[in-house]
């Protein structure tokens, strides 16, 4: 390598190692919208492949939510066959399939694009995938968390790994680093106009809240990056508490997951708000979208002559108290 490396380079290498993000041998799926974020992880990782130890293949989903988005998908396969990486790509109709489906379509953008990288990671044997998240989106994810009413698990935001498999390289890196680099490397990447339209509540944080904020603090997407690390170490202890606690009065079976109500209610408030999110994780695979009037309601029914006898925190899911157990029931 060289000796002296560049700035956001340097950024990228410490937090691989800060973080164990990379392995020698690690076959690698780079998600890559040929946007500057993830322009510039593809960059970095071909770059420093050798040194890493590591082989790539890129995945590409062309939402064909724009009109140019089949410009975007060339010059993704155009710059992978440049640095000789094996690239797939998918076209899903985000929008259409998100109304069929009633659901966001930030949402259904982001659960296509992870099935597809999966998709190809199962298909070239890879062991981690590679996302371009930034500072930046670390720092939004937090605000809209805080916004909807997420608990401690909300502040985490956008870690380096997660789940052993999804590594984030430039979680430390901010966006503005980003397209320096870009513009120094003419690296030229894509840019996404629906940035600057404020129809979606990501784009409403990044355009309109964030910079306001700056106003008060021009270090805020520093300072909620060093919040979230701060977070996610006292998460990790309280997860560790509560999972020995479950392990204690939780039983899992075919279907649902009983908590004994009795031993339940002599937990203090904390350990039994972090214990529902946990069981919901276990039974769904996330608590996201639980929101703490969720909990809190879940809580008021297990108090004896308080509430419902069952309550769906969401269509996913229903909990009810039966012989002194707290049921907690995925739906189809």
């Amino acid at each position: 390598m060289a000796k002296r490396l560049d700035k956001l380079e340097q950024n990228f290498l410490d937090t691989i190692k800060e973080n164990n993000l990379i392995n020698k041998g690690d076959v690698i799926v780079v998600g890559v919208s040929g946007g500057p974020d993830s322009i510039t992880l593809l960059t970095c990782l071909n770059k420093y492949k050798d040194y890493l130890g590591i082989k790539l293949i890129c995945a590409h989903i062309n939402h064909l939510i724009r009109k140019d988005s089949t410009e975007d998908e060339q010059f993704v396969e155009n710059v992978c066959e440049k640095m000789g990486i094996k690239c797939y790509v998918k076209r899903a109709e985000v929008e259409k399939i998100a109304k069929e489906q009633k659901k966001g379509t930030e949402e259904v953008g982001r659960k296509i694009r992870y099935d597809f990288f999966n998709e190809v990671a199962e298909k070239e044997n890879a062991n981690k995938i590679a996302i371009a998240h930034n500072m930046n989106d670390n720092a939004e994810t937090m605000l809209l968390n805080i916004i909807r009413g997420s608990g401690l698990t909300g502040l985490e935001g956008i870690q380096a790994q997660e789940y052993g498999k999804y590594i984030r390289p430039l979680i430390n890196c901010t966006r503005e680093d980003i397209e320096e680099y870009c513009s120094k490397n003419n690296l030229q990447p894509r840019i996404d106009s629906t940035n600057k339209e404020n129809i979606y509540r990501r784009n409403i944080i990044r355009n309109k809240i964030l910079p306001e904020i700056k106003e008060l603090n021009p270090n805020i997407v520093q300072s909620l990056s060093n919040l979230s690390k701060i977070v996610k170490v006292q998460n990790t202890h309280i997860k560790n508490e509560v999972e020995n606690i479950y392990n204690k009065i939780g039983s899992p079976s075919l279907g649902k997951i009983e908590l004994d109500l009795p031993e339940f209610q002599k937990l203090d408030l904390s350990v039994q708000q972090n214990l529902i999110l946990y069981t919901i994780s276990k039974a769904l695979g996330s608590a996201r979208n639980i929101e703490k009037v969720n909990v809190d309601d879940i809580i008021k029914m297990c108090k004896r002559n308080v509430g419902n006898k069952y309550i769906y925190p969401n269509k996913n899911l229903k909990i009810l108290i039966e012989n002194k157990k707290i049921i907690f029931i995925p739906l189809p």
